[in-house]
């Protein structure tokens, strides 16, 4: 009989050997100052992977991250991975047999067998993130859409919190991480091809003190963060925070946030839909995102009616004009027969 296998402790002594270990395994990285750098833990070309190479007031030797992916682990995992192992069996028997050889004495490590590496920014990379993100329920995702005035929060199992999602700044500087709201971008059949990061605040009271607060990935070209079932009738935006907020007096319409006013102007049609209301934001982009969106519903046989705020957006209504603002400048908007159906009764 094996006797137990402690794998703490063989973490800890291939950290011991950190740079070892990544020469051997990780075999297309390289050295940069205190870390080795990769394109992913199954030895990918590039360098979005980092793996610590001695102990830091951060954390041990050995311990990694995958800034496109937001993977992370220790070198049992990178063992794993790199050989394409299954059975942990296996791969405590590899990290023993390394750790009885004479080192440094780098060999190839053999090509990995089963699962490619998923590209930076591909939309399974997209798809990793949000299955490592959690329901926002009692996160500061929650906190952050409550202090925007977003309340009406049922059905939004699209949208997840990420307590240290990475975020690499436009000059190149050291890889950060933030708290994140994390959204998934879905085709009409319900499939994730990309996902969308709002950086925030430790607290949640605003987004995160950086250059660039969003991003997304993957796959975006006509699909949209998608809120509720939509039948014959839905909404369309922008933003997340802007179709949220419309969500505050019409709590039971499916909505459908594109991101930004070139994915609004491509979102496809669901089959069944009869009626679409364009939320636009007020500014140029939103004008010809409109004008496009307009001009593509009619051609589908669907009805466009165009739902324009006070302010820059209806987020700003909510917040600066409050509710009851919100709920009359849109209630006169909307076609009679969905006053009634969508529109939610004043307190």
């Amino acid at each position: 009989m094996m006797a137990r296998i402690d794998a703490s402790d063989l973490a800890h002594r291939l950290g011991r050997q950190a740079e070892a270990v990544c020469r051997h395994y990780l075999s297309n990285g390289r050295r940069q100052g205190g870390y080795w750098q990769v394109g992913d833990v199954r030895n990918a070309k590039g360098r979005s992977m980092f793996v610590r190479l001695r102990d830091t007031p951060k954390g041990p030797a050995g311990k990694w991250n995958d800034a496109a992916t937001d993977e992370h682990g220790d070198l049992l995992d990178v063992i794993r991975e790199s050989l394409g192992l299954i059975d942990f069996t296996d791969v405590v028997e590899e990290a023993r047999s390394f750790l009885s050889m004479p080192q440094p004495e780098p060999r190839p490590a053999p090509s990995r067998q089963g699962r490619a590496p998923a590209p930076s920014g591909s939309s399974e990379a997209a798809r990793r993130l949000f299955a490592m993100s959690q329901p926002i329920a009692g996160t500061i995702v929650e906190t952050y859409l409550r202090k925007r005035g977003i309340t009406a929060l049922h059905g939004t199992g699209s949208l997840r919190f990420h307590p240290r999602c990475y975020y690499r700044p436009e000059d190149d500087g050291p890889t950060e991480t933030w708290p994140a709201m994390i959204a998934a971008v879905t085709d009409l059949g319900g499939t994730i091809t990309g996902a969308h990061r709002t950086w925030l605040s430790p607290d949640g009271s605003d987004k995160a003190p950086i250059d660039t607060q969003r991003k997304a990935m993957g796959d975006l070209l006509g699909h949209a963060v998608r809120i509720g079932v939509p039948g014959d009738v839905m909404a369309a935006g922008e933003g997340i925070e802007t179709m949220l907020s419309l969500r505050q007096v019409m709590p039971d319409m499916a909505i459908a946030p594109a991101l930004s006013a070139a994915h609004l102007a491509a979102i496809l049609f669901p089959l069944t839909l009869r009626r679409l209301y364009i939320v636009r934001d007020n500014d140029p982009a939103g004008d010809g995102a409109r004008d496009n969106l307009i001009e593509r519903a009619n051609a589908a046989g669907i009805e466009a009616i165009v739902l324009s705020p006070v302010l820059g957006d209806c987020n700003e209504d909510l917040r600066l004009l409050g509710l009851d603002a919100l709920r009359s400048g849109i209630r006169v908007q909307l076609a009679p027969q969905d006053v009634a159906r969508f529109m939610a009764i004043a307190a």
